[in-house]
């Protein structure tokens, strides 16, 4: 129901021509907010809710796939296929960007993380360190190898990092297939990995293609999205939001190949594997559910918490979550930026924040990841479109 209310507000508003998407458009133009000098553009097709406005940055980014934004303002963008790393210096208030492609032959780098300074880059089976990243803003700079003894296989092999609290660096490892079960067993599963030596461990298996996370602000619970198999339909399994509760020592299974989540409009439960279900090896395990089961091919992947003070209260800890969309469905689902709260029962409401990159079944946008800035606003790259998009909210807006 909430979910109806956030998104019909905002669509009523946009189709009727309402003074929000007038003002909307002119601060695409002609206002900065906290320091941000804003020469991007409005994008009529996109909904958002009430007093929030998205505008893309001016500049292209072939492939963007995850960001990392440094203390100085430089925006880094990872890709894919395309193999490249880009670095925007004063990305956010500069009126006319300057692209800097720092890398363009790795193995899909899709992930970066920033640790004091360095710029960490995550290319299937390597992570590269380039130390004292401002100082290196140009084609090609020297970089360290972390470690190079990843898995090697290209099927799901694309990274999203982060560095946790603990100094420590978080890499998943997709599996190497749709559905498969692997003798390496670093295969899907979260892996925790010391930046110094590039040595790592086994904190979560059974999750087959993890493309983001976030630990929750307060609780310091680890949340993964996790991608379900292919080729069970267009309903199961369900997508899912995973938690590694904080203080958990033993790696938890999460069901994969083994189980799946059932379809997400029904009642919470587990579906066996047509080929892996009955497989001996899964009685050694005591699988976990899903906290959140997400319309099946919807691709939930790059996530931020919002700790920021320029949303509503109601936003204070909400998890944002990048849906890229389905490739594999008979009717395409996901393409938007979902956001998920917690109800006085402490039960996660999961819904659509910001969506149109899906116009009946022709998609000509994906989101990919989410990051807040300094400021309190949301960063969105997009890899079709290859744009990044900035996501703010004004008083004004919500009052007309």
């Amino acid at each position: 129901m909430k979910q109806q209310s956030v998104t019909t507000a905002a669509r009523t508003k946009l189709n009727s021509g309402s003074k929000f998407l007038s003002i909307a458009k002119n601060l695409a133009f002609i206002i900065g907010l906290g320091g941000f000098l804003v020469s991007a553009h409005a994008d009529p097709r996109l909904t958002t809710p009430t007093g929030f406005s998205i505008t893309k940055l001016p500049f292209s980014v072939p492939k963007a796939r995850q960001l990392a934004l440094t203390e100085n303002g430089t925006l880094i963008v990872g890709s894919r296929k395309s193999g490249n790393v880009y670095a925007i210096p004063n990305a956010l208030t500069a009126a006319n960007p300057k692209v800097i492609t720092l890398f363009s032959d790795l193995n899909e780098p899709s992930g970066l993380a920033l640790a004091n300074g360095d710029l960490y880059i995550a290319a299937v089976s390597r992570v590269l360190r380039v130390n004292d990243i401002e100082d290196h803003l140009k084609a090609n700079p020297e970089f360290d190898v972390v470690t190079d003894t990843l898995p090697k296989k290209a099927h799901h092999g694309w990274k999203y990092i982060k560095f946790g609290e603990d100094g420590m660096l978080y890499v998943p490892v997709g599996a190497p297939c749709n559905i498969c079960l692997s003798e390496d067993k670093r295969f899907a599963t979260m892996l925790r990995m010391d930046p110094t030596t590039g040595a790592t461990e086994i904190i979560a298996e059974g999750l087959r293609n993890v493309v983001g996370f976030a630990w929750h602000p307060e609780s310091k619970d680890l949340w993964v999205s996790n991608n379900g198999r292919d080729i069970l339909g267009d309903d199961i399994p369900a997508d899912e939001l995973n938690v590694i509760p904080a203080k958990n020592t033993k790696a938890l299974h999460f069901g994969y190949p083994f189980v799946h989540s059932n379809n997400a409009s029904e009642a919470p439960g587990i579906i066996k594997d047509p080929k892996f279900g009955d497989h001996a090896d899964a009685a050694k395990y005591d699988f976990k559910p899903a906290a959140v089961r997400i319309q099946a091919h919807s691709a939930p992947i790059g996530m931020t918490f919002y700790t920021g003070a320029q949303f509503p209260a109601q936003y204070k800890n909400a998890l944002f979550v990048a849906e890229r969309g389905s490739w594999n469905r008979s009717s395409k689902v996901g393409y938007q930026l979902t956001v998920m709260t917690m109800d006085a029962a402490g039960k996660p409401i999961y819904e659509p924040f910001i969506h149109g990159w899906l116009e009946g079944e022709e998609a000509w946008g994906r989101p990919n990841d989410v990051l807040q800035t300094k400021e309190g606003h949301l960063l969105v790259s997009d890899d079709t479109a290859g744009a990044v998009y900035l996501v703010r909210y004004n008083n004004a807006l919500a009052a007309n």
